[in-house]
């Protein structure tokens, strides 16, 4: 087999295909014995047949597309390792040249990976807000910590913000009642707003026992949208007690003898919150560093299929009708035309950067080590509500355990970039990023694909473990 390379733009190719039929031999052979399967020819047993009869039965281009369409996937991915073409996206082949006997040649036009020239991280500079602890922080937690621990107490007075209700509620659009808008007994804090829209202003200044109508649009239902009379009754109010932010509560809440001793640990919790959320701004602040001075080609069908996935992914939510995604667009403020607009460009950026990270770890030769593809799983697969297990037969089947791999040395490779990179704080200091991303310079074992396998057995394993 010959195969050759042009290069039709930074980001595609058309590679050239040409397989003698003294090659395909093994492949026609297969076909006539599932044609001898198939076919029962009198004086013959089943498999038997020999291959000028089933020729003759089915005709020589009936087998010929046969093999042809058999052969392609494996000669196209052969060419593919041949020529190192970095391939990305699906192929448009198309079969050039078919003389039974002699030849068959196809091209397979797909979009490649770009050539991308990095600059040196070390001339890269990103300024972030520096770490401050303020006493109100501390404040904060200690606040969040008193509430968990309160207690409710009834009260005869006007409803305040912060106070818990019980109510009642029911609606009724163009005079009409709306009965799955109706409820009794409904637990509220007022001013969390997770409600209806308007009902917290309703309920402040209200007492136990009595009600008021107030106007808003109802948000599900047959009437969804629309507006209604809604009406809502206090059953009771009361208001959270929290417990004196003292020694004793210190000895409640927590393992320590001291209130002293707990804002000291809650110093360092909100530290150790702010250090991640710095780590963050680090992270952003060098991949917008690396985006803005690296130009990087986007294969238009790639950039496509990432616009056309956004696109499906929100009309199916509207039994894929366009018109009632726009009338929902419209509603928020937007249109179809900015919402288009708003996923090309999210697409490109998406697109630019993967290119941008696989460039790097290519360069920096970026390994992933199986603890930490494993992490990862272990992560998405809390966020998800599943377990490891669950989660990996999942992207098993949807093909995605290489895109998750993937996706951990792209966060690896710009981990390693920031180790790079000039960082400092507005204050003017040094942020040192070692402690946050660690040291990206030691060497991990590459994952191969059956470790891919082991790590899928090691979910299935843990498990088991954690059934019995």
């Amino acid at each position: 087999m010959k195969s050759t390379v042009e290069q039709l733009s930074p980001t595609r190719v058309r590679i050239n295909v040409e397989v003698p039929f003294e090659e395909l031999k093994p492949d026609f052979d297969r076909a006539y014995k599932a044609l001898a399967q198939q076919i029962k020819i009198p004086g013959f047993r089943p498999g038997k047949a020999p291959a000028k009869l089933l020729e003759a039965r089915v005709g020589r281009g009936a087998v010929l597309e046969q093999v042809v369409n058999d052969v392609l996937p494996k000669r196209y991915s052969e060419a593919v390792i041949e020529t190192k073409a970095k391939v990305i996206g699906q192929p448009e082949i198309e079969i050039t040249k078919i003389e039974d006997g002699e030849e068959l040649a196809f091209t397979a036009e797909v979009d490649v990976r770009p050539e991308i020239a990095l600059p040196d991280f070390s001339t890269l500079a990103v300024t972030v807000d520096p770490i401050e602890i303020s006493d109100e922080d501390i404040d904060e937690q200690l606040q969040s910590l008193r509430q968990r621990f309160g207690t409710l107490k009834a009260v005869e007075r006007a409803i305040e913000s912060g106070d818990f209700v019980s109510i009642d509620l029911s609606a009724t659009v163009d005079g009409e009642p709306v009965e799955e808008a109706s409820t009794s007994g409904l637990s509220h804090e007022v001013g969390s707003g997770q409600l209806i829209e308007g009902l917290d202003e309703t309920l402040i200044g209200l007492k136990e026992g009595e009600s008021k109508d107030f106007t808003s649009k109802l948000v599900a239902g047959e009437h969804a949208e629309k507006e209604a009379i809604i009406t809502v009754t206090v059953q009771s109010v009361k208001e959270r007690e929290l417990p004196e932010a003292d020694d004793d509560f210190a000895q409640l809440a927590s393992e320590f003898d001291t209130i002293a001793e707990l804002n000291e640990d809650l110093k360092t919790r909100v530290e150790r919150v702010k250090k991640v959320q710095q780590a963050g701004e680090i992270r952003d602040k060098v991949l917008e560093a690396l985006l803005e001075q690296v130009e990087v080609p986007l294969p238009e069908k790639v950039v496509q299929a990432e616009i056309d996935a956004v696109k499906h992914d929100a009309v199916h939510g509207f039994d894929h009708d366009e018109a009632k995604l726009a009338e929902a667009l419209e509603a928020q403020g937007s249109s179809l035309e900015e919402f288009e607009k708003d996923t090309k460009e999210s697409a490109e950026k998406s697109v630019k950067t993967q290119l941008l990270l696989d460039a790097v770890a290519e360069q920096e030769n970026t390994q992933v080590g199986q603890d930490e593809l494993y992490e990862r799983i272990i992560f998405q697969a809390q966020r998800y509500g599943m377990s490891p297990d669950q989660f990996i037969q999942q992207i098993q089947q949807a093909g995605q355990l290489p895109a998750v791999f993937a996706d951990v040395r792209r966060g690896k490779a710009l981990a390693g970039v920031v180790s790079s990179v000039v960082v400092t704080d507005t204050a003017g200091n040094t942020v040192d990023t070692a402690e946050m991303f660690g040291n990206p310079a030691e060497e991990a074992e590459e994952v191969s694909a059956e470790e891919l396998a082991t790590v899928a057995d090691a979910a299935e394993a843990e498990a088991e473990v954690e059934a019995k």
